[in-house]
């Protein structure tokens, strides 16, 4: 048996620590910082954090995008975690196992955990929402449940359903049993759109569990006011003790970037998620603020609809690819936190092919080959723009019309369209675009998170994840192979072959990876931006 365990683990840490107090040293006591501060001067206050755009759902299984994870998050939490070096670690499930031929996992659960709602967490609300998940006969299985099909492969009763079974074993023991061995496999259990319901509140809101979240988080959900805010309060029960500190959290959606820096700078807002890059001296220079960078772990890019013309054809979006001055972009629009893009994937993430060069600007080439396949005199299309900021794409409006006149100096004349965040990922989804900016941030360190859910071609039924519609049976068979082979140096070499057919085929046109930047009040202690950007703030207190 190949097994993994932490209580032991926990005591020598604890040990060490209980030594590292107990011994003077050679460095001087710390007089100022947080060892003096107490548990009481900690608790308490409100935290308003301010962002860009309105969730989507609360319901965490029907979501992908980052503001409805930033806030399931915080009420919902998973079996495991990942840290903020990206390690995997325990959360619900304090211990697991697995049996010699990989197919096999046992959990042992944590006890004394309740629901928001005062029920228990035991390992038969674990099977109870893994039945939701997967079965689509469920009476609860409400909803497209997206990412479910992304890693297992379809539901209950498909050809390639990955789950044979999910049993509780006992009160805290939970068994999950694989059709074939899967490499990602734990790292799906920490993906907070897999994070556990209260079975209770299932069945009594049904539908209406995205208004009406009910988990084990540090946070309770108490009101949404609809594109304006999102409160939680303090969960007084909650597992870990002491914490959290704040009594409640309100997340207000200041869609313009500069509006929300002088909230910020007023005093109306806490945090801000999301900076034009040309304010970040503002910050820098300012005694009463503080600038955070999140490690870079996001791409950004133009994708293409493969399925309508003349999308559909490599040459056009080679052109275009040549066509979009991606240096100038980055140079003029990140303020220096940002890379130009090459791959489908961040070079922070294992598996990244450093080889693969991106499309040279060049608008000659990029003329021939539109008069190569029939556009010499370019075409009429349109380019999909968020109207909100993304961690990845800062300043949106003006990155568009920056694309926007790069095409027009090869014939292209494109009409920017936008619209508010939920339209905008509906519209994409179901292939309304020609084409769309669009970003992804990772929830799991495996290049199968980005690969998957954005090119497989599992992924292309309306609503789609492929919003290019990239359709590659040898794409799929790469990337799938990827994700049941256990060898890492093999896996690498297969998510390279993968990138390498992804350059060829063109599907978008990569744009940036990434330093987002976020700024904090100077009283705010304990925030800590989280690569995956999916914060905690379990640790946050205020000092003023």
């Amino acid at each position: 048996m190949e097994k993994k365990r932490h209580g032991l683990f926990y005591l020598l840490l604890s040990l060490v620590l209980f030594l590292a107090a107990c011994s003077g040293g050679n460095e001087a006591s710390n007089t100022e910082g947080e060892d003096n501060v107490t548990q009481e001067t900690k608790e308490g206050g409100t935290l308003v954090y301010g962002r860009g755009a309105d969730s989507v759902s609360l319901d965490p299984i029907n979501v992908t995008d980052g503001e409805s994870i930033r806030i399931t998050h915080n009420v919902f939490e998973t079996l495991l975690e990942y840290d903020h070096n990206l390690e995997l670690q325990p959360k619900l499930a304090t211990e697991w196992e697995s049996s010699e031929d990989g197919l096999t996992w046992t959990f042992q659960l944590r006890e004394g955990v309740k629901f928001h709602d005062g029920t228990d967490f035991n390992a038969e609300a674990v099977v109870f929402n893994w039945e939701r998940w997967m079965d689509p006969e469920n009476p609860y299985h409400v909803g497209e449940f997206p990412y479910y099909p992304f890693l297992y492969g379809g539901f209950k009763g498909d050809e390639n359903h990955l789950i044979e079974s999910v049993t509780a074993t006992g009160e805290h023991e939970l068994e999950i049993v694989l059709k074939r061995k899967t490499a990602p496999f734990l790292s799906y259990l920490a993906i907070s759109m897999f994070g556990i319901a209260s079975p209770a509140a299932i069945e009594e809101y049904g539908t209406a569990l995205n208004e009406n979240p009910v988990g084990t988080g540090p946070f309770m959900f108490e009101e949404w006011s609809r594109n304006n805010s999102i409160m939680l309060t303090k969960n007084p029960d909650y597992w870990m003790e002491g914490k959290p500190y704040l009594d409640q959290v309100i997340y207000r959606v200041i869609p313009d970037n500069s509006a929300r820096l002088t909230a910020l700078q007023a005093g109306e807002i806490d945090i801000i998620d999301g900076m034009n890059t040309s304010d970040l001296p503002i910050v820098e220079e300012s005694e009463q603020l503080e600038l955070i960078k999140r490690p870079s772990f996001n791409i950004s890019y133009l994708a293409f609809n493969m399925e309508k013309e003349p999308f559909d054809d490599v040459r056009v979006r080679k052109a275009i690819n040549m066509a979009i001055n991606k240096e100038e972009i980055v140079g003029a629009f990140y303020n220096g936190l940002a890379d130009v893009a090459t791959n489908p994937i961040p070079p922070s993430l294992w598996g990244f092919d450093e080889s693969i060069e991106g499309y040279e600007y060049d608008v000659e080439a990029a003329k021939e080959l539109l008069t190569e396949a029939g556009y010499e005199d370019g075409f009429k299309t349109t380019i999909y723009a968020m109207s909100n900021p993304r961690p990845y794409l800062p300043e949106p409006m003006k990155i568009a019309e920056a694309v926007q006149a790069d095409l027009a100096e090869v014939g292209i004349e494109a009409e920017i369209i936008t619209m508010e965040w939920a339209t905008y990922l509906d519209d994409t989804s179901n292939g309304a675009h020609d084409m769309a900016f669009y970003g992804w941030t990772g929830v799991m360190a495996d290049p199968d998170n980005f690969l998957y859910p954005n090119l497989s071609q599992t992924n292309i039924t309306k609503p789609a994840q492929n919003i290019a519609f990239y359709d590659s049976d040898e794409f799929t068979a790469l990337i799938t192979e990827a994700r049941e082979t256990i060898d890492q140096e093999k896996r690498i070499e297969l998510y390279q072959q993968a990138q390498q057919l992804f350059h060829e085929d063109a599907p978008w046109v990569m744009l940036a990876y990434t330093t987002p930047p976020l700024a904090q009040a100077d009283y705010v202690e304990g925030y800590e931006a989280h690569p995956m950007s999916n914060d905690l703030l379990t640790d946050v207190y205020l000092t003023n």
